[in-house]
């Protein structure tokens, strides 16, 4: 049977006139960067909400189902875009209504709130994905093509691009090394310092949606496929991807990989291979510890 909203509403405001002041959430959230998904996990105490099982089982869920969008959005606001901005800049200098990332939370997944085995609490779970939060900052209508060097270099036609970067590396420009830490828009520059790819390179909606890379675990290739490759990854990069070993990191947070003047030749080199970058046919492989966190 269909809900009356206002009659919900009464009914919550006449049998618990205050549960938003008395009800005392929980939040926490994970990241999985590569499933490309953020988690979230959201519960109260019915007691201090005033709900009463069994009967109040069906306002707990509506109380759970109103508050969620506002309590998830601190997770997307401490989303790091790039080097040196987050979700959160964007919104302080006015660049992202709120309501857009409100719109995101309302569409996360949802498990069906449960109750805690002492049936004191209630929890909803929801998991944003990374292509939908990604989307909201590609802005731009057309590619900028990658840059063509001047003089260029022999190079074969690849089918990806894989960037292995898993241990510290020195980071540029500064004293000491650091793990290359994930970010929904990491840029990659050449040992030059030339930028060989950022944002703005990457097709709007082309054939990996609007994630730029794809970070991945060093284990994820060296599988017993010809390619080295498996399942997902296989179709993304292709049976010849190109591997390259990242020399440094670079960022006011060190989320930039630096490759070879060479590598970056091979790539740029080949309409083919700059045709990798614009379809974000690129992975980077990252340290454990900065994949799941």
């Amino acid at each position: 049977m269909k809900k009356n909203p206002i009659a919900l509403c009464l009914l919550i405001l006449a049998v618990f006139p205050a549960w938003g002041q008395q009800a005392s959430f929980n939040v926490s959230s994970s990241v999985d960067w590569i499933k490309g998904e953020l988690y979230s996990e959201v519960s109260f105490d019915l007691a201090q909400a005033g709900v009463r099982l069994p009967t109040g089982r069906f306002l707990a869920e509506e109380i759970l189902q109103d508050a969620y969008p506002e309590l998830l959005r601190p997770n997307l606001l401490s989303l790091r875009l790039d080097s040196n901005t987050t979700v959160a800049n964007l919104a302080e200098r006015g660049e992202l209504p709120l309501a857009l990332l409100d719109s995101i939370c309302l569409e996360a997944e949802k498990v069906p709130p449960s109750l805690s085995p002492d049936l004191k609490r209630m929890t909803g779970r929801y998991t944003m994905l990374m292509d939908r939060i990604s989307a909201l900052f590609v802005r731009h209508r057309q590619a900028i093509e990658p840059p063509k060097p001047l003089i260029r270099a022999p190079t074969a036609d690849y089918t990806g691009i894989i960037i292995i970067a898993d241990s510290e590396l020195p980071v540029h420009g500064r004293r000491g090394q650091a793990l290359l830490e994930p970010c929904i828009f990491p840029k990659i520059w050449d040992t030059d310092m030339n930028l060989v790819f950022e944002r703005n390179m990457l097709e709007v909606d082309g054939p990996t949606g609007n994630r730029m890379v794809r970070y991945i675990a060093r284990e994820s290739i060296f599988r017993s496929s010809p390619s080295g490759l498996e399942g997902e990854l296989a179709v993304l990069l292709g049976p010849n991807p190109l591997r390259i070993i990242a020399r440094e990191v670079f960022g006011v947070n060190p989320t930039d990989p630096v490759i070879d003047r060479e590598d970056a030749l091979k790539i740029l080199s080949s309409e083919n291979n700059r045709s990798l970058l614009r379809e974000g046919r690129v992975a980077l492989v990252l340290n454990d510890t900065k994949l799941k966190f």
